[in-house]
């Protein structure tokens, strides 16, 4: 019998009761240390409890084999293969459904996001499109998987993992099991992530390198514009002088004694302004689009540009003594991180060394005050692991599988990529996995708030990842 057949369609009233439990875990896997940290486990029992009645544990007939990996208490990995029949080691692989989730504030949301709700065809609540659907549909494929128990030559393999949503904290999830050789056998076949969305191959991703540049100045008061005779005016009217006075300290502003009027202030919002302009200025001509961006299909090129501002405080008339700004670089998978992260590095020092040159903003707009022997200054520095993105193997048959299979269920392939960030899958591939990417949630939901995906998604979703394991079993 053919193996669609077999295996049928996704089962909603199976799907939609473990779906429930795992949204229902998903307020106690959010993953924002060290405020939030992720009891992975909660997710891995109900998936464990689906399966465990299939499997070679304490003695069951099996045919799955399931493997439980933990690396820190309560946020454990599972590993579940249904061995295929060949002995040259063929193999598939579904891995990346996660079982930690990003935050949500319940007050923001128009329905709890911490129970799933059904709304017709939607599935709500947090997980749903990342990445809880995606660890309820794979675990619904190995249970009948294990229930059918097809003869396959291809082993098949699944593998839900902790720790995706914040990589701060490094030895927990998929990195670890890497590291300790557990999923090397899956180098042998193609490794399809399921963690992305719109039922479509995603084939390519952006790196990203946070960056945060301070500007330091000289605090001082916006409107006293040099020191001296002004200077000696502001500190007697502040100690409270007689009409007089004032109106001789006036005259002598006016006239003579104006003349040795010097620069007091350096003002690190316009030093920051005009070098930032200058450094994404170089960027763009350093990192210009890439001619593979469009084969495969960028809606972006490579960017970098400002998100936060900061400052230390003050009334709206003191020029602060230093200033933060922070962002991001985007990076196609064609370029580098380590040489953006350089390049950065020497236009901050090119600006310092000739921050004279840089451009100002008027005639009292200077970075450099002689008499006091000071100068503005930049800094750079970089927040969390710069992440690298990806580019899938279009010539793989691995990729080639998954076009036909999503062409065949969905209607029409068109692969696409974005400059949003996967972490884990560039470590992957430099590996030596064959990684290609698809996801059945929704990319207008991700990581959004009032989040769903579609049941009938979910269902086309399980339908191409049967047909990606028929067409692999049919190769010769």
């Amino acid at each position: 019998m053919d193996l669609k057949q077999i295996l049928g369609d996704l089962n909603r009233e199976s799907f939609i009761t473990l779906l429930s439990k795992l949204i229902g875990e998903s307020k106690f896997v959010q993953n924002n240390p060290p405020e939030l940290t992720p009891e992975e486990d909660r997710v891995g029992k109900h998936v464990l409890d689906v399966l465990q009645p299939y499997s070679t544990s304490n003695g069951g007939e099996g045919p799955l084999i399931i493997n439980h990996v933990s690396y820190v208490k309560g946020r454990g990995n599972i590993i579940v293969e249904y061995p295929g029949s060949d002995d040259q080691g063929r193999i598939l692989s579904f891995v990346g459904c996660h079982m930690d989730v990003v935050t949500a504030n319940p007050d923001d949301w128009d329905f709890d996001p911490f129970s799933l709700s059904i709304d017709g065809d939607k599935l709500r609540g947090r997980g749903t499109t990342d990445c809880l659907g995606h660890v309820a549909l794979v675990t619904e494929l190995m249970r009948r998987l294990g229930e059918t128990k097809p003869k396959l030559r291809s082993s098949v393999v699944a593998v839900f993992i902790a720790n995706e949503e914040n990589s701060t904290i490094p030895g927990i999830g998929v990195d670890a099991l890497v590291k300790d050789g557990l999923l090397n056998k899956l180098k042998q076949g193609p490794l399809y992530w399921i963690d992305t969305a719109d039922k479509q191959p995603c084939v390519g991703t952006g790196g990203m390198i946070s960056w945060t540049i301070k500007a330091t100045g000289k605090l001082f008061h916006s409107g006293l514009a040099h020191k001296s005779t002004f200077l000696g005016f502001w500190h007697v009217a502040s100690e409270g002088t007689n009409g007089e006075v004032l109106k001789e300290l006036c005259e002598l502003e006016r006239g003579g004694g104006g003349k040795d009027r010097k620069q007091v202030a350096i003002n690190p919002m316009e030093l920051l302004m005009e070098s930032l302009k200058e450094i994404q200025l170089q960027f763009y001509r350093d990192f210009p689009p890439h001619p593979k961006e469009q084969l495969y299909g960028f809606a972006t090129p490579s960017t970098m540009k400002p998100t936060q501002w900061s400052y230390p405080g003050g009334g709206v008339n003191q020029i602060p003594g230093e200033c933060t700004i922070s962002g991001d670089v985007r990076l196609t998978p064609f370029y580098d991180i380590n040489d953006v992260t350089k390049k950065l590095h020497a236009y901050i020092d090119d600006i310092n060394a000739n921050i004279e040159k840089l451009d100002s903003r008027g005639p009292v707009s200077k970075y450099v005050l002689p008499d006091e022997n000071l100068r503005g200054k930049l800094t750079l520095s970089f927040g969390k692991a710069p992440m690298s993105g990806v580019a899938c193997n279009l010539d793989s048959r691995g990729f080639h599988v998954l076009c036909n299979a999503t062409k065949e269920v969905v209607g029409h392939v068109k692969p696409y990529s974005i400059t949003g960030s996967l972490p884990l899958i560039r470590e992957l591939q430099d590996e030596g996995f064959d990684v290609q990417t698809a996801g059945y949630g929704l990319m207008a939901t991700y990581h959004a708030k009032n989040e769903y995906c579609l049941f009938s998604d979910m269902c086309l979703g399980f339908q191409v990842l049967v047909s990606i394991i028929s067409q692999l079993e049919n190769d010769g």
